[in-house]
């Protein structure tokens, strides 16, 4: 699973695609929204740019995060979650998919209780200076880019993290020692 030079940022939320795109301009920052392109068109632009911080809105984690909250919430068809990992996992392998250094969550009090555990619980618990939520405006993420800390990154058994997410329980995760590893 590849890293890439510049240091990448997941902008995630309702207002993600205005924020990012509100960023473009800033010095050493490449914005990049999504819009029609592909996950694997995303990865490209990724990988091409020399900027210092590479922001977006494609979450590479988004099939689970969809997959997880559904699982729990009772919406998600049985299997679907290990699917969604599967799947994940395979494009993460193939450098289709490339995990963010950060994500900054926006307005993570207004999002649905499964879904904000996914990120402020399980993304969170696994690597916690990674996940950091942040007002859904350019100015509060322009300011939360400069104060991105160093931290442990996502778990080194990356495949045994994913595979274990139907084991974390949305108001456990992130909680207990172990419970997101």
């Amino acid at each position: 699973m590849q890293r890439l030079s510049s240091t990448v940022v997941v902008v995630a939320g309702d207002r993600a695609a205005e924020v990012v795109s509100g960023l473009d301009g800033l010095h050493n920052v490449r914005a990049v929204v999504r819009g029609d392109r592909s996950p694997a068109e995303i990865t490209e632009l990724l990988a091409k740019s020399a900027a210092t911080y590479v922001v977006h809105d494609a979450d590479p984690l988004a099939e689970v995060a969809d997959a997880w909250t559904g699982f729990f919430d009772g919406t998600e068809p049985v299997g679907g979650l290990e699917v969604a990992i599967e799947s994940t996992l395979a494009a993460l392998r193939a450098d289709r998919l490339v995990l963010p250094d950060y994500y900054i969550v926006l307005d993570p009090g207004e999002l649905p209780e499964t879904r904000r555990h996914w990120w402020l619980g399980v993304l969170a618990g696994a690597a916690p200076s990674r996940v950091i939520p942040c007002q859904a405006s350019v100015s509060a993420v322009t300011e939360a880019l400069g104060r991105l800390s160093a931290g442990r990154w996502w778990p080194s058994d990356l495949d045994g993290w994913l595979r274990g997410l139907p084991r974390v329980v949305p108001d456990r995760a992130g909680v207990t020692a172990g419970s997101s590893a």
